[in-house]
């Protein structure tokens, strides 16, 4: 940043702090968040299209199937080419980026990430990466949220606060789901929705939409017309569909983590580009359904309209058919996350968002033909492919009610409200007795790095062990005598003596009350040894340790100090009483009131 520019930002930085209290600044501040991640979304959405517009008009009839055997691949090399040698950084993918980032960097996101995501991920998904752009989207609108908290210095709940803003505004202006924004930013996110973040929140939210009204009109992303109206006796078969999809969110979360298990062991680049590429173009080859985003192909589904099944495949001749049609639906369910995982191994950027949707509409679309093909029962098919993709996004994402007004606002049916919230509640229960965290978390709660709701968590998360150790303690040499302690003690203000070796080694501890008697008789000053005092204590703290496991070890010892040891080194004590004062200052810091 130009001298220039840092004089104006101060400038401004002063005139805010005379002019504006905390809370009218951060209003203003969710107001412009909301611009900028509309308008990213508004880039992203048009320059995807641009590239995909681009990528068909060099794609002729008579190679079109060949082709996009091919035209992943591409895409994915030159994305890999822009992080290599343009970001040179590695570009994280969006949702989790943003939950690692308010975990560990105190919601500091890369500046790369400011337009990072909207190239790679146009050229992604442009040619044809079987993913979305939800995350992309998320990345850059939450890396503007960054920058301008950066810029005025705000305090880490503020800033936080300004990344659930961007969050929400991003979600809002690809999806145009203002509400379901907001619930996303709570549910996946995880900020606390208080009466403080509730309108820099709908600010944010409204705000971006209305900037993606301007580029992108009003129309909703999946219009859909109520025909039949929920009845109760198709109640009993949304609980059923809130159970498959939960299943099948479960397949999604066990796949995606399967194959980007094996995508890890592979160190080379190259052989993730080649592997995930020639996968990626085999089945897209197969299935062309499996194509870029799935926009379309939902859309179509929603509609009763199987043909997207059929296009430009190798199936065509069989379009007819209905038998041939459910099983490519079967095909599709259980290929696309694998596509998707595929496009992520190989280097891709993208969401899964999309991915979830396709998944969902074309479940609740087969779960539909199914029955009524039994005669069971005759259910309108168009409906029940709606409300399968709020049980996917509930089951995959953990977010049961992002699901339900994510689908209901994106279609515009909230006439099926009653049946959303069954089936994205029993997908949700079915999803979390097998999965304990969605996809988005699962990675960070591995690395025991995830923020939840529990607030008690989230503080002993944000401390560090590294900032607690105290080491103002007088250290003794194990061949010390009993005058060496004495004269110790009158130097300490501590009555703890860590017995420690010349190479750093501990190898006990000598507490004041052990000694207390002997201090008084001069006669043991040069004949007792260190060495006969001290003990080895039974509790000890590891620098690397966690919150959780520093405080287990309190609560279990029922010590007021424990020693700090690494590789059996000593570095220092953790006290009780600064444990519980940072604590107290972090619940403040992290608080909105």
């Amino acid at each position: 940043m130009t001298k220039h520019r840092q004089h104006i930002f101060v400038r401004l930085h002063r005139w805010r702090l005379k002019h504006l209290g905390e809370r009218g600044f951060l209003t203003v501040l969710s107001i412009v968040i909301g611009v900028l991640s509309g308008i990213a979304a508004v880039v992203l959405k048009n320059t995807v299209r641009f590239t995909e517009e681009m990528v068909h008009n060099l794609v002729t009839n008579e190679v079109q199937n060949y082709i996009y055997f091919a035209l992943p691949v591409v895409g994915i090399f030159l994305a890999i080419l822009v992080i290599k040698y343009i970001v040179r950084s590695e570009v994280r993918h969006g949702i989790p980026n943003v939950l690692y980032s308010i975990s560990k960097r105190k919601g500091k996101i890369s500046r790369h990430n400011l337009f990072s995501s909207v190239v790679t991920a146009s050229l992604t998904v442009g040619f044809g990466g079987s993913v979305g752009l939800e995350g992309p989207t998320v990345a850059t609108g939450t890396a503007w949220g960054s920058w301008i908290a950066s810029i005025f210095r705000l305090n880490y709940k503020n800033t936080i606060l300004m990344l659930a803003c961007a969050c929400a505004g991003a979600m809002a202006a690809i999806f145009k789901a203002p509400i379901a924004a907001i619930v996303f930013a709570v549910e996946v996110i995880m900020i606390d929705l208080t009466v403080f973040s509730l309108v820099p929140l709908l600010l944010a939210s409204s705000t971006a939409v209305v900037t993606s009204y301007l580029f992108l009109g009003q129309d909703v992303l999946y219009p859909f017309n109520v025909v039949d109206a929920f009845e109760l006796g198709d109640l009993p078969f949304y609980i059923a569909l809130g159970i498959v999809t939960g299943f099948v969110s479960v397949y999604f979360t066990k796949m995606y983590l399967f194959v980007a298990d094996i995508f890890e062991k592979l160190k080379s680049s190259r052989i993730r580009l080649l592997a995930g590429g020639a996968g990626l173009g085999a089945l897209i080859f197969l299935f062309p359904s499996l194509y870029g985003e799935g926009y379309e192909s939902i859309n179509e589904c929603l509609a009763g309209d199987l043909n997207y099944l059929f296009d430009n495949s190798l199936f065509y001749s069989l379009r007819e058919e209905l038998w041939a049609a459910m099983l490519l639906i079967v095909a599709v369910i259980l290929l696309k996350i694998v596509a998707t995982s595929l496009t992520f191994g190989a280097g891709g950027v993208g969401g899964i968002f999309a991915p979830t949707l396709f998944m969902g509409v074309n479940t609740g679309m087969l779960f539909s033909l199914l029955i009524n093909r039994l005669g069971i029962r005759d259910l309108n098919s168009n409906n029940f492919a709606l409300i399968g993709m709020a049980g996917l996004i509930a089951g995959v994402l953990h977010a049961p009610l992002t699901g339900i007004f994510l689908i209901a606002d994106i279609s515009g049916g909230y006439k099926l409200f009653v049946p959303l919230m069954v089936t994205a509640t029993f997908a949700y229960l079915i999803v979390r007795a097998f999965t304990p965290n969605s996809v988005y978390h699962i990675q960070l709660a591995r690395r025991k790095e995830l923020l939840t709701h529990d607030k008690d968590a989230n503080v002993l998360q944000l401390m560090q062990v590294k900032n607690l150790i105290e080491t103002d303690f007088e250290v003794l040499s194990p061949d010390a005598t009993l005058r060496d302690l004495t004269e110790a003690i009158t130097r300490a203000h501590r009555d703890l003596f860590p017995i420690v070796k010349e190479d750093g080694t501990m190898v006990g501890m000598v507490k004041m009350d052990d000694v207390r008697t002997m201090i008084f008789k001069h006669e043991l000053y040069d004949t007792v040894k260190i060495s006969e005092l001290m003990y080895m204590p039974e509790f000890s703290i590891d620098p690397n340790d966690s919150m959780e496991i520093v405080t287990a070890k309190f609560e279990s010892s029922g010590r007021y100090n424990l020693a700090v040891i690494e590789e059996g080194k000593y570095i220092g004590f953790i006290s009780r009483a600064r444990v519980f004062t940072r604590y107290r200052k972090q619940i403040i810091d992290v608080s909105h009131v």
